[in-house]
């Protein structure tokens, strides 16, 4: 609408010749310099601070605006470079560049206005058509993202290159919309990223944010909220700003700022923008913040004042890379109004630096005289320890340079001797955005110049930090690079260098919505809160976690938590071992078990040729003690850490020896039974047959041992990690690999055992002074109730408890077996010589 407004050209039929006119003034060049090759700029040397007002029935206001000395100096870094080639003798030669540059006034009226006079120039008629040629062939600009893309959207039409020095808008790298445009400053794309990361890198996530309300800023918030987001931080709150709002709606603004309680401000915000809302930051005291800012402000020196210290002191942004440009100095040394005497712009500048007038004089300000020196004032313009954003306006005036020389065919830039450039009076724009897409060079400063598809550099920075020196001035302090180029993980690089935080503190300050959760403790989100509010919950037993871990992690299957749940460590491993209280006592009965059985084997022995010895059938008896000894020393291999070979031992011995024992059992109880249910005279009753009674006792055994074989070849036990039973423990067991095989050996045990006792029941009235029988039935009785009893116990014991349920069964029988079968005997041998006949043996002592 502004176009229409202020520069509608018309054509019109004159005598068969087609004119084209302009509506409205023509805009005239603040700066300007005729050449074969005019290079545009559109600069903000002026700083907007007030808003007009828009009819649609009247002329709009003119714009009030400050003069802006950082951006004098990128334009007079332009003229700087223009020159430099123009002295050239490999670059372009024969071929003058010239230059006119406009004001934008960091405003998108102004920046119409600009890129209007660019192209149209200032006769008010052109001569012939419309479509003659545009009065610049490149333009270099401007300042803004906004502006920026105001000037794209008209010169975009006719396809004139554009090279910004700081227009960062991400939205810019879009080549359908804005194919010939270029600029020498990364995109936010990149720059809002590092913010991200660099937020993330020192923990904040919690932090508030404050935006430039147009395209740069609200682009790049755009692009930083949802890195961030991606990196776990979250926004408290987003606030928008700009130059032409009112002081009410600044200090809203501030006032959200204040209320919130992110302890890190991150803005992203242009220099205009960061003005005026550090100066409504003053007035209502807003310190105590770390500022994390972008690069449009972050070497900002006019913000360096002593009045911003107790607000900025401390800040951390991302920066262009600073760099030298040689003989620049003492070229801004140099202007002076006297260079061009009618040019308003100088005159201004030069009174805005000294603070006086070439007008008549005004109450406490002197009169300039000219004479003045710029070598003694120390402001953006004549400061040149910060060239980031000058280099860039340096870099761009060169690839136009570049651009020409490669589409003139002037040879190869650097040769000591260059042919001239072959003229051409049609520039195509085509061409020219087609040639500086191509150049690739490397300045004297060893930096290399290109752009990739979208017309973008490569993307580095430097990490500055805001630091007072010895003098107490604030100087920006590089203390680590990002170079979006590397792979993620290596983009950072810190340089070692202490940063000063907030208020000068070497504390890093903390900005989270909620405090970290311990390791062993996990984040539950807090509902209707971002997910950084959160509440911190106790991880269940054998989970750990880090800090501020967002979920507990479960310990391998091996492994449980430690006390803090920080970290798994290894379960205990549970076993019956012979060191512990439990395998000691029963290590020491079984083998008493043994020691005493094998006493009275040698008692026996010793006694072998008594009446009593003989009549308890002595082969029996001793192979009967040998079992009893086997029985109780197998209880051995149950204890200790289980093996494979210790598995199948202790399962199989423990079955052939209890069916050797109960079968000698059987036997005697046989040759019992046989002896007195004879019906002869009790001198001539006959002994059981030997042979019989030897092979029976084979056959029963072997057959468990048949048992056993047959469960060792198919599915022997083997040791198992029980993981399953406890939690907390391994428990180092047996598994019976077939329990089949397990309860078909005791089951057989069982079977012998209950045969055993119903044949010593029938037997129990024999004579008084030789009832083995009796003993027999009763010591069956025993050994049958152990092992009911043990079945339940052995399901329901945890742990290393089944084992010694078991030994204990096996110690319990043993000892029943032995006390009732042999402890009468003993008694008699021992204590009652006397009973020890054949007489008493027979009952016929009385």
């Amino acid at each position: 609408m502004l176009l229409f407004g202020f520069f509608i050209g018309f054509c019109r039929a004159e005598e068969n010749t087609v004119l084209c006119e302009m509506l409205g003034s023509p805009e005239f060049p603040l700066l300007s310099k005729e050449g074969d090759i005019i290079i545009g700029g559109a600069f903000s040397i002026h700083s907007q601070i007030s808003k007009p007002s828009f009819s649609l029935t009247g002329i709009p206001e003119p714009l009030i605006c400050s003069i802006n000395l950082r951006e004098f100096r990128f334009a007079q870094t332009m003229i700087f470079a223009i020159e430099e080639i123009n002295n050239s003798s490999t670059l372009l030669p024969n071929i003058s560049l010239g230059y006119k540059i406009f004001d934008s006034c960091g405003s998108t009226l102004p920046s119409t206005r600009a890129v209007m006079g660019l192209m149209n120039g200032q006769e008010r008629t052109a001569e012939k058509t419309c479509s003659s040629q545009s009065s610049v062939h490149v333009i270099i600009g401007a300042s803004e993202s906004s502006s920026t893309i105001v000037m794209l959207q008209i010169s975009g039409t006719f396809q004139i290159p554009v090279i910004s020095h700081f227009a960062t808008c991400a939205c810019l790298s879009n080549r359908k919309d804005y194919p010939s445009f270029f600029r020498t400053i990364p995109s936010d794309y990149y720059q809002s990223r590092a913010l991200a990361e660099l937020v993330k890198l020192f923990g904040w996530t919690w932090v508030g944010a404050v935006r430039s309300d147009n395209d740069y800023g609200n682009n790049g918030m755009a692009t930083f909220i949802t890195a961030a987001s991606q990196e776990g931080v979250c926004v408290e709150y987003s606030v928008a700003i700009s130059r032409t709002d009112s002081s009410e709606e600044v200090a809203r603004v501030v006032k959200v700022i204040r209320s919130g309680s992110a302890r890190v401000l991150v803005a992203f915000l242009a220099q205009g923008e960061m003005d005026i809302l550090l100066e409504e930051a003053l007035k209502q005291n807003l310190t105590g913040l770390q500022w994390v800012g972008s690069e449009s402000w972050i070497t900002a020196s006019h913000l360096a004042d002593k009045r911003y210290s107790g607000i900025l002191t401390g800040s951390l942004g991302f920066a262009i890379r600073k760099t030298k440009i040689a003989g620049l100095q003492e070229f801004l040394l140099q202007v002076n109004p006297s260079q061009e005497p009618q040019n308003n712009l100088l005159r201004e500048f030069w009174e805005t630096t000294f603070g006086c007038s070439f007008q008549s004089r005004l109450p406490g300000q002197s009169q300039c005289s000219g004479s003045e020196r710029l070598g003694d004032i120390n402001n953006p313009f004549t400061d040149v320890s910060q060239l980031r954003i000058s280099n860039n306006v340096y870099k761009a005036v060169y690839a136009v340079a570049h651009a020409m020389h490669n589409m003139l065919n002037c040879g190869q830039s650097g040769e000591a001797i260059n042919p001239s450039c072959i003229w051409k009076d049609d520039l195509e724009p085509k061409q020219i955005v087609r040639h500086l897409q191509g150049v690739n060079f490397t300045l004297q400063s060893g930096e290399r110049v290109y752009f990739d598809e979208n017309g973008d550099p490569s993307a580095t920075y430097e990490l500055v930090n805001w630091q007072r020196n010895q003098a107490g001035d604030m100087v920006f302090m590089a203390v680590g690079s990002y170079d979006a180029s590397l792979p993620n993980g290596r983009q950072f690089t810190m340089n070692g260098i202490n940063i000063t935080w907030v208020t000068e503190s070497q504390t890093r300050p903390l900005s989270v919505c909620s405090e970290s959760c311990p390791p062993g403790f996990r984040q539950a989100a807090i509902k209707g809160k971002p997910i950084c509010c959160f509440s911190c919950i106790a991880c269940a037993a054998g989970e750990i976690s880090t800090t501020n871990s967002a979920k507990c992690s479960p310990c391998p299957l091996e492994f449980w938590s430690n006390e803090e749940q920080s970290q798994c460590v290894p379960k205990v491993i549970e076993f019956l071992s012979f060191g512990e209280t439990m395998g000691s006592l029963l290590t020491a009965f079984s083998l008493f078990g043994a020691s005493l059985t094998l006493v009275v084997l040698c008692v026996f022995f010793w006694f072998r040729d008594t009446p009593l010895v003989k009549a308890s059938n002595s082969e029996l008896s001793f192979l009967l003690l040998f079992s009893l000894t086997l029985c109780f020393l197998c209880s051995l291999t149950f204890i200790g850490q289980p093996t494979e070979w210790s598995c199948m031992l202790r399962h199989t011995v423990f079955g052939i020896s209890f069916a050797l024992c109960i079968s000698c059992i059987l036997a005697k109880t046989v040759t019992v039974v046989s002896a007195f249910k004879a019906t002869r005279p009790a001198k001539t009753v006959p002994q059981c047959s030997a042979p019989l009674q030897r092979t029976s006792v084979l056959s029963c055994t072997l057959l468990q041992v048949l048992i056993c074989v047959l469960w060792l070849i198919f599915a022997p036990p083997f040791p198992y990690k029980n993981t399953v039973h406890t939690t907390k423990k391994i428990i180092l067991e047996c598994n019976l690999g077939s329990p089949l095989g397990f309860w078909a050996a005791l089951g057989y045990i069982g079977l012998l055992a209950v045969l055993c006792f119903i044949l010593a029941f029938l037997s129990r009235k024999l004579p008084d002074n030789f009832n083995e029988a009796k003993f027999i039935t009763f010591s069956m009785l025993i050994f049958c109730a152990v092992w009911v009893t043990f079945i339940p116990a052995y399901f329901s014991s945890p742990g290393k408890f089944t084992v010694a349920v078991e030994i204990f069964a096996i110690l319990a029988s043993s000892f029943g077996l032995f006390f009732c079968i042999f402890a009468p005997k003993c008694y008699v041998l021992l204590v009652k010589p006397e009973r020890n006949t054949k007489r008493h043996m027979m009952g016929r002592n009385h």
